[in-house]
């Protein structure tokens, strides 16, 4: 067998149908189940209606498809299989099943649950903004609730990758359950836009259901903003906030305080400026290993000779830098709280060191000076 041969699997798998789920324009929605594992999925089988529109609508298929393949994260539902008949414009996509509620009926039934559907439907949105993808389709019916209490985020049909500035110009208008945002007159879609309407759902399910105790009311304000300029600007924006309005509820020792601020302050004392496009890395299992790596190198030192190992260690970019001076000792510490830390405090670290780096100097890339940038 070469590189280039096709494999073909002769075996096919059936599914009993269980029940009908719904039906569209596009065609119709099951409910399967695989008898072998014992496990049910969602098939939307894709048949239009409108004959007119069937390439343009199998393109829209096509595309939920590949955006569906390139995400897993528990706030989204997940794809398992598709099968596309390219020839007929027709196909098939093998989705997890969601058994339980619209958010709206699961917030009415469950008031009590509402700020941390709110706090998942902000990591679900925040996922798919930094996998670049608009979901354009934001209402109630498209983000679920499970009976365990988990926000699914569901339907990418009308999806979008977004790669260029051109890929922000609005060209449906699905959002129509409450006002337009300021940018539809400008022909405009965005990830601001996801946070306005995001904002606007939870905002008519909070004041519809006179729901008491939302603890995220200001935040919640600022996304529902019409006009950009007060709006919050993305939902890795919102994240970040929430974490910092949270620091004052999760306990650390005064150790800890000290080994977080103690390298907080030599990361803000050795960058001098970062360049506007670059990226904060996210994942602290990444950041740690990263850090471990440059910290075998040093352990032996006193002072760190070349900063800029470490400080690639939290920024994927370019920024300048003062390259020598960083105690190792710091180093050290730092990577003692991360070891030590539970998932909540991790969150609230990663969080602090984000906004430490927002608070830096930026540039732009077209702004070249003498100096030579890492």
């Amino acid at each position: 067998m070469t590189p280039d041969t096709i494999v073909t699997f002769l075996r096919k798998r059936d599914y009993r149908l269980l029940r009908e789920l719904g039906q569209g324009a596009c065609g119709k929605t099951v409910l399967l189940i695989d008898e072998d594992i014992n496990e049910k999925f969602v098939c939307k089988k894709y048949t239009p209606y409108d004959e007119n529109r069937r390439s343009e609508l199998f393109a829209n298929f096509k595309r939920e498809v590949a955006l569906l393949h390139q995400v897993l994260h528990p706030n989204v539902v997940r794809v398992f299989n598709y099968y596309l008949y390219n020839e007929i414009f027709s196909g098939y996509i093998l989705m997890e099943y969601v058994d339980g509620l619209d958010i709206d009926d699961a917030i009415k039934q469950s008031p009590e649950r509402t700020n941390e559907l709110f706090l998942q439907a902000v990591d679900g949105f925040e996922y798919l903004e930094t996998m670049r993808i608009l979901h354009r389709d934001i209402r109630p019916q498209n983000i679920l609730v499970t009976k365990d209490g988990i926000l699914k985020i569901i339907d990418l049909g009308f999806g979008k990758r977004v790669d260029t500035a051109h890929d922000f110009d609005k060209s449906i208008s699905l959002n129509l359950w409450c006002a337009a945002p300021h940018e539809f007159s400008d022909s405009r879609y965005d990830f601001q836009t996801e946070v306005y309407f995001v904002g606007k759902l939870f905002e008519k399910i909070i004041t519809e259901n006179e729901i008491e105790g939302f603890s995220y009311q200001l935040i919640l304000n600022r996304m529902c903003q019409p006009a950009r300029e007060k709006r919050i600007g993305s939902f890795t924006e919102i994240s970040r906030e929430l974490q910092g309005a949270r620091f004052t509820e999760i306990e650390f020792s005064d150790e800890e305080l000290k080994s977080y601020r103690d390298f907080s302050r030599a990361v803000s004392s050795h960058i001098t400026k970062i360049e506007s496009g670059a990226k904060y890395k996210s994942d602290l299992t990444v950041i740690q290993k990263d850090l471990e790596m440059v910290y075998r190198g040093l352990m032996l030192e006193e002072l760190a000779p070349d900063v800029a190992p470490i400080l690639r260690g939290l920024i994927d970019g370019q920024f300048y830098l003062r390259r020598s001076g960083f105690p190792v000792a710091t180093l050290k510490g730092f990577l003692k709280l991360l070891k030590t830390s539970n998932a909540e405090q991790g969150r609230i670290i990663l969080a602090n060191l984000h906004m430490l780096l927002d608070s830096l100097p930026h540039y732009s890339s077209g702004n070249l000076d003498e100096d030579v940038p890492f």
